[in-house]
C-alpha cells in the first residue's frame, strides 16, 4: 500500500509547476526573465526531487518533461485534421508582383494587405492542445500523415506544455499550433564542435541537425540538443473567430507561443518588397538561419475566399533567397602561409555557384579540422558561404565515395621556403619558423599597406608579390625606399602608375599611432586593441619599453596580448624595422582622440518584443552608437525601450520615474544618431 501524499506536497508541486511554466514563458517567449538561471534551476531541481519521491503524481505537462523520457521502439503516425500544405516559391520580385496580381484578381480588390515573416530553414511541426495541455506533437510528413514526436517536442523549452489564459479570448478547447523547429547559429556551431570532439560526423546544416534531433527515438538525446521554435499559424481551432493573420499571431503569443519578433504586419506590396531587401541585408546578423520570407494575405476571410490548390495555399507564397550552401568536389588541397607563419590548408573546388557567387576555394582551417571531418582530395563535400565569411567545407558526403579519394597530410616543411614547421603546445596552428619566408614577407607587406594600417592606395596583392620576388622589398621599411625609376622596370607598371604609387606612399607617411601599431602585424593585435594601446601609452617608444605587467594592467588587454607584444618588441629585427621606417620620414601623430559617439554614456534596458528588429540587433545598434544595454532596471538607467508585451521592467521603470521609449521613439532616437 503506497503512502498517502501530504496535501501540502501536492500544493507545492502545483505551485512549482505554475512558477516554472510562467518563468519559461517570460524567458523564451517574451525574452524578459524575472529570475536568474540559478533561481530557475533551484525550482526545477526541487520539482524533480518531489516527483522522484512521488512518481504517481507526475503528469505529462510537468516542466520536468523537458529532460526527456525513456526511448521508443519506433514512431507512431498520425493524420492531420487539416492537411499541412507546402508553399509555392518565388525567386524574383516579378514572381511576387505576379502573386499579388493573382490575389487581387481572384478577390476583386485594388489593394491587399499582407503579413510577412522570415522563413526559417527548419522542420515544420504541428502541436495539438486540448483544454490548454499539449497532447500530441507531430512532423509535417507528407502533409496528410506525420510522425508522432511528442516526447521530443516536450523537451523544447520554447514549446509551452500548458497554455496561458488570455483576458479576452481565453483558451480554446482545441487548438493545433503550427510552426518551425530549428537550431540557432550558435547552437549549431557548438553542436558540431561537440560531435567532432566525440569523433562523430558533423551535421551538414542547422536544418539537418534539427530534423535529426527531432527524430531521435530517445527523447533524452533530443533534450540535449539546442532546439527552438517559432509558431506561424494554426490548423484546427475550436471557438475562435479572428479576422486577420496578424491578430492570430498576437493571440498565439498571448497563449504562450513564441512568434517571430521581426514579423511585419498588414503591409502593402511595396513594403513587402522593401522588407525582403531588408531581410537580405540583415539575414547574417540574425541568431538563426532564414532562407527567405513568407508572405501571407492578412485578412482571413480573403484567405478562405482564395482557398488552396492540392499542394499549396493560394493566399501565401515563399520568397526565397539564393542558396548559401551547395555540394561540389575537392579537386586539390593547397597549403598557404600567412604573415605570422601559420600554414592554412585551402581546398580548390570544382566551381559552384553559391548565393550568386562562383566559389572555387574554401578554407579547411587547420590539420585538426581536416582530420575530424575526414576531408580527402576527390571527396564530394557540402560547402557553406554566409555573408562575407570565407567559404568553408562543412562535411563530406560519404555515400558518394568511390575509394579513389586521397588522404591529405600537412607538410613537414614550409611549402614556400622549405624551412621546418612547428606546432606549439596548446595551439592548433602549424607555423613556419623562418620569418624571412617569402610568403610571410608578402603577407606582412600586404597587411602593412592595407586599410586600417598605412592605407597605401595601389599597393595590392599582385604588386606586393612582384616587389618581393624582384627583391625590391624585403620588409615594410623598404616600401619607403622605392623610387619611380625602380618601379617602372616592373611588368605592367608604366611611368604614370609608378608616379601614382610613389605619391600614395609619400601621402601615407603621416599616420596615427593606432594605425601604426596595427600596421606592425603583431599577433592578436587588431584595430581595436591598437587604439586601446595608443590611448594608454601615447608614444610608440613607451609601448616598446613597457613590461608584460604594465601592458596587462591596461583595461581591455589580456595576458595573451601582453605576452605577444613584449615578445614582438624583444626581437632586434622588429625594432630595427621600426627605426628604419621612422628614419625614412614616417611621422606618427601621437595625439589620439576617442570619438564621441551620439549615445556615449547612455544606458538602456530593453523589455518586450520589438516588431522592427530582434532584441540582439537593437542591442548592436545601441552599442554601435556608443550606448550600453543592461539587463535590469535601476536608477542609473537612462531609457527603457518597451516593445509589445513588456514585463515587470516597465513597471519598475515607471515606479522610478525613468524615461520610457516606445518602438517608434526608439527608432527615431537611433535615426537621429546616424
Amino acid at each position: 500500500m503506497s503512502k498517502r501524499i501530504n496535501p501540502a506536497t501536492i500544493r507545492r508541486i502545483e505551485e512549482l509547476k505554475k512558477l516554472l511554466h510562467y518563468h519559461n514563458y517570460r524567458y523564451y517567449v517574451l525574452d524578459d526573465p524575472e529570475i536568474s538561471d540559478v533561481e530557475y534551476d533551484h525550482l526545477m531541481q526541487e520539482l524533480i526531487k518531489i516527483e522522484s519521491e512521488w512518481p504517481q503524481i507526475v503528469t505529462a505537462d510537468s516542466p520536468s518533461a523537458r529532460v526527456g523520457a525513456p526511448p521508443l521502439a519506433k514512431f507512431d503516425t498520425i493524420d492531420h485534421r487539416i492537411r499541412m500544405l507546402s508553399l509555392d516559391n518565388g525567386f524574383a520580385e516579378e514572381d511576387i508582383i505576379a502573386f499579388d496580381e493573382r490575389v487581387r484578381k481572384n478577390i476583386d480588390i485594388e489593394e491587399v494587405l499582407y503579413t510577412a515573416e522570415p522563413k526559417l530553414d527548419g522542420l515544420a511541426v504541428e502541436l495539438v492542445y486540448e483544454n490548454g495541455k499539449l497532447v500530441t506533437a507531430s512532423t509535417r510528413g507528407d502533409g496528410q500523415t506525420g510522425e508522432v514526436i511528442t516526447a521530443n517536442v516536450r523537451t523544447i523549452k520554447t514549446v509551452p506544455l500548458i497554455l496561458r489564459q488570455t483576458p479576452a479570448l481565453g483558451i480554446p478547447p482545441l487548438i493545433e499550433a503550427r510552426g518551425e523547429v530549428f537550431i540557432g547559429s550558435d547552437g549549431f556551431k557548438q553542436l558540431n564542435e561537440e560531435r567532432l570532439q566525440q569523433s562523430l560526423p558533423p551535421f551538414a546544416n542547422p536544418r539537418n541537425a534539427a530534423a535529426g534531433s527531432l527524430r531521435q527515438l530517445d527523447s533524452r538525446i533530443a533534450a540535449t540538443r539546442p532546439l527552438e521554435t517559432f509558431i506561424y499559424g494554426v490548423g484546427t481551432v475550436a471557438n475562435l473567430n479572428l479576422d486577420s493573420h496578424w491578430k492570430l499571431l498576437q493571440y498565439l503569443q498571448e497563449l504562450g507561443f513564441r512568434i517571430n519578433p521581426i514579423t511585419r504586419a498588414q503591409i502593402k506590396l511595396r513594403e513587402v518588397l522593401d522588407f525582403f531587401n531588408e531581410l537580405q541585408k540583415i539575414r547574417h546578423t540574425l541568431p538563426y538561419e532564414i532562407d527567405g520570407m513568407v508572405i501571407k494575405v492578412d485578412r482571413i476571410t480573403y484567405q478562405q475566399q482564395l482557398g488552396n490548390t492540392s499542394r499549396s495555399p493560394r493566399w501565401a507564397i515563399a520568397y526565397k533567397f539564393e542558396a548559401t550552401q551547395a555540394t561540389t568536389i575537392v579537386d586539390s588541397i593547397e597549403v598557404q602561409v600567412g604573415r605570422t607563419g601559420t600554414l592554412t590548408p585551402v581546398a580548390h573546388l570544382k566551381p559552384v555557384n553559391i548565393g550568386g557567387v562562383m566559389v572555387r576555394r574554401a578554407t579547411l582551417h587547420n590539420e585538426d579540422e581536416i582530420f575530424k571531418k575526414d576531408i580527402r582530395v576527390g571527396d564530394h563535400v557540402f560547402v557553406r558561404r554566409a555573408g562575407d565569411v570565407i567559404p568553408e567545407v562543412v562535411k563530406v558526403v560519404n555515400t558518394k565515395r568511390s575509394g579513389c579519394e586521397t588522404i591529405f597530410e600537412m607538410p613537414k616543411q614550409c611549402p614556400v621556403c622549405g624551412s621546418a614547421v612547428v606546432r606549439l603546445e596548446g595551439e592548433v596552428a602549424i607555423r613556419c619558423v623562418n620569418t624571412d619566408c617569402a610568403a610571410q614577407i608578402k603577407e606582412r607587406i600586404k597587411h602593412f599597406a592595407s586599410k586600417g594600417a598605412f592605407d597605401i592606395e595601389g599597393l595590392g596583392s599582385k604588386l606586393v608579390a612582384q616587389l618581393v620576388t624582384s627583391k625590391l622589398v624585403n620588409s615594410p621599411a623598404d616600401i619607403f625606399r622605392l623610387s619611380k625609376e625602380s618601379l617602372e622596370n616592373l611588368e605592367r607598371m608604366g611611368t604614370k602608375s609608378a608616379a601614382n604609387l610613389i605619391n600614395a606612399i609619400d601621402a601615407s607617411k603621416r599616420i596615427s599611432l593606432p594605425c601604426f601599431i596595427y600596421a606592425l602585424g603583431i599577433r592578436h593585435v587588431g584595430e581595436h586593441i591598437a587604439r586601446i594601446l595608443a590611448v594608454e601609452f601615447k608614444m610608440i617608444q613607451n609601448l616598446m619599453e613597457a613590461s608584460e605587467e604594465q601592458i596587462e594592467s591596461v583595461n581591455g588587454i589580456g595576458p595573451i596580448v601582453a605576452k605577444s607584444l613584449v615578445s614582438f618588441f624583444a626581437k632586434v629585427e622588429n625594432r630595427q624595422v621600426i627605426k628604419r621606417i621612422l628614419d625614412l620620414g614616417v611621422q606618427i601623430e601621437t595625439h589620439v582622440t576617442i570619438q564621441k559617439l551620439p549615445l556615449s554614456g547612455i544606458t538602456f534596458v530593453l523589455t518586450g518584443t520589438l516588431q522592427s528588429m530582434t532584441r540582439n540587433i537593437a542591442k548592436q545598434k545601441i552599442e554601435k552608437a556608443g550606448g550600453r544595454v543592461n539587463s535590469s532596471v535601476s536608477r542609473n538607467t537612462d531609457y527603457v525601450v518597451a516593445g509589445d508585451s513588456p514585463g515587470s521592467k516597465l513597471k519598475r521603470a515607471r515606479d522610478l520615474g525613468l524615461k520610457i521609449l516606445n518602438e517608434s521613439a526608439f527608432q527615431k532616437l537611433l535615426g537621429d544618431t546616424a
